[in-house]
């Protein structure tokens, strides 16, 4: 067990006391609110420029209508929706469709005790449609061209107002009239989707409408902000059914700390590039960030169009990159990369699936060394719990523990039993960013959280100093002949091979083993390889494998189901194969 309040930190050279308590703790929730007024209060910092088509706005402007609406001089529209009774906010809106309009509404839980609803765009209509809200949302902030693909979903839950923002809102004149018609439409028509997104005739309320029909603001209400639920942030669902996950003030407020902290941000002088969603736990936390300590948002819209990530870096400037490996690797493979300035980013983490090596040594070639490391974290921890020190990575692992963060490893037959240093087992983590439970579900609250510890559900070891690194999902482990089988530790090797590109592997039935290994395989563009070939490369000892963990199926694809953050969905894979074997049994 690595225990963080060791006496001054001795064991933990990285350690930095971050998280708050008691009076201190409602004082940086203050801060953290105050942080939107920064640009107003501070002169010094700059504003936030608007580029083409409004991917930012001016930020002074906007937090300067934000503040004289807080001291009642102007109309907040959260005052008709958000309220001391907790009503919900469902908020829709994707990276960064609205980013303002996700501030709103981020402003507005923490000055009135809303509880947000973090929707992914895939997940919306599992969601509200799955999850017992009672009552139902209140009001859903949505962004403009999701309205038509949810309508009926909106009138089967019963959402009594859809506020419906557009992606213009923000924009100056004359490109907020401009827009719709020499960009917007276009896209839709390209997606095969209807124009106008929202017919005339709809039931839905305009989002500046929304603003400007508002009363005054109403006095902030007491909040409790380590009991308090800020949001509800819903789970990938990559081993099951997406859950809420229910973060408190606290929560964000010290994973926010907590990462700045350990990147050693400094205020005021940081720009942050976001080509995360701002509903994925990352995405949000990332955005907090740049609240907490004012740095400048770069949003990224669409982190595929590259051309217009590696723009954005050369012209903005960001000094972090939060992101994933499938990005990291795209900017490194594109040939765009060589005719833009990229040499301002000092730092990244990459999170939702393990970094290969290779790919940060390319990335901080083509950035002029730029450190990217890995990290890890899960929606319930708000997310972060561990990341590689920046000077000091180590190949293969997540890092250590963020400060302020407990961590233990516990036997997985018997997890009253904490393991030593070098064994395998459950990841457990204690801190202030876990979660308080999972919205209307006890149970699975009861078997997350035992003890103040949350059972993550990686197997993972932890060095004899202090470094982690995560085997595997304890729900995806495979059995064969009676040996653990990490899918993780498959995959990595199948990644070595120079032709493939993407690789998952599951467990699948068999009569000899119980279980077997098969890998589903995309090779890289242009490349090509038959499965005896692939299969043969893995049986070769010298790439890693043992005989019981090498794939006895392979099967090529041109695709893998993937996240909207880019995590390949092994649950889809699995359901895809269990449903093969009943089709050919019956």
């Amino acid at each position: 067990m690595l225990d963080r309040d060791d006496e001054e930190g001795a064991r933990d050279p990285y350690y930095i006391r971050a998280s708050p308590t008691g009076a201190d703790l409602r004082r940086l929730v203050a801060k953290c609110d105050e942080a939107f007024l920064v640009a107003d209060q501070h002169g010094d910092f700059p504003d936030l420029p608007e580029s083409e088509f409004g991917l930012y706005v001016d930020g002074t402007r906007f937090l300067r209508s934000l503040e004289l609406a807080v001291h009642g001089q102007r109309p907040l529209s959260l005052s008709a929706a958000v309220s001391a009774d907790g009503r919900h906010i469902a908020a829709d809106l994707t990276n960064p469709d609205l980013c303002h309009g996700e501030i709103v509404v981020m402003r507005g839980r923490t000055l009135r005790l809303a509880r947000r609803l973090e929707l992914t765009p895939r997940g919306l209509d599992q969601v509200l449609t799955v999850e017992s809200f009672n009552p139902a949302p209140h009001e859903l902030v949505v962004t403009w061209h999701y309205t038509a693909d949810f309508a009926d979903v909106f009138e089967t839950v019963g959402v009594r107002n859809v506020v419906v923002a557009r992606l213009n809102d923000y924009m100056s004149f004359p490109k907020k009239q401009l827009a719709p018609a020499l960009k917007f439409k276009k896209v839709q028509r390209e997606q095969g989707k209807p124009w106008p997104p929202v017919p005339k005739d709809a039931s839905v309320t305009w989002w500046e409408r929304w603003l400007a029909a508002a009363g005054p603001a109403p006095g902030a209400p007491t909040i409790e902000p380590e009991t308090d639920p800020a949001g509800f942030i819903y789970t990938g669902g990559t081993t099951g059914i997406s859950k809420g996950a229910m973060l408190s003030h606290r929560n964000m407020v010290a994973n926010a700390m907590q990462a700045a902290a350990y990147l050693s941000l400094l205020e005021g002088e940081e720009a942050l590039l976001g080509p995360l969603p701002y509903f994925h736990s990352f995405g949000m936390l990332t955005m907090n960030v740049a609240i907490l300590i004012a740095a400048k948002m770069v949003p990224i819209p669409n982190p595929r169009d590259l051309h217009l990530v590696l723009e954005e870096i050369s012209k903005e400037k960001p000094t972090f990159v939060p992101g994933v490996p499938r990005l990291f690797n795209a900017l490194n493979e594109s040939p765009l990369a060589a005719k833009f300035d990229l040499r301002s980013v000092k730092a990244c983490i990459s999170g939702a699936a393990p970094l290969p090596t290779a790919v940060a040594e390319r990335f901080a070639q083509i950035t002029g060394g730029a450190r990217l490391v890995e990290g890890y974290g899960l929606t319930e921890c708000s997310p972060v719990t561990h990341a590689n020190p920046l000077d000091g990575p180590r190949p293969g692992s997540i890092g250590m523990p963020m400060p302020d963060t407990d961590c233990k490893i516990v036997d997985l037959a018997d997890p009253d039993r904490s393991l030593e240093p070098g064994e395998r087992g459950e990841l457990c983590i204690q801190g202030p960013q876990v979660m308080l439970g999972y919205w209307n579900r006890p149970e699975e609250t009861a078997l997350a959280i035992r003890n103040g510890w949350f059972h993550t559900g990686d197997v993972a070891v932890m060095d004899p100093d202090g470094y982690f690194r995560i085997v595997d999902r304890l729900k995806e482990m495979i059995l064969v002949s009676g040996f653990n089988v990490y899918p993780n530790e498959i995959e990595d090797a199948l990644y070595r091979h120079p032709k493939i590109s993407k690789a998952a592997v599951i467990g699948v039935s068999d009569e000899q083993t119980g279980e077997a290994v098969k890998a589903f395989v995309v090779l890289r563009e242009g490349e090509s390889a038959t499965v005896e070939e692939l299969i043969a490369w893995s049986r070769d000892p010298a790439n890693g494998l043992t005989a019981y963990r090498t794939p006895k199926q392979i099967e090529l694809r041109d695709s893998l189901p993937e996240t909207m953050v880019g995590k390949v969905l092994r649950r889809v894979l699995a359901e895809e194969e269990r449903h093969k074997a009943a089709t050919s049994a019956s």
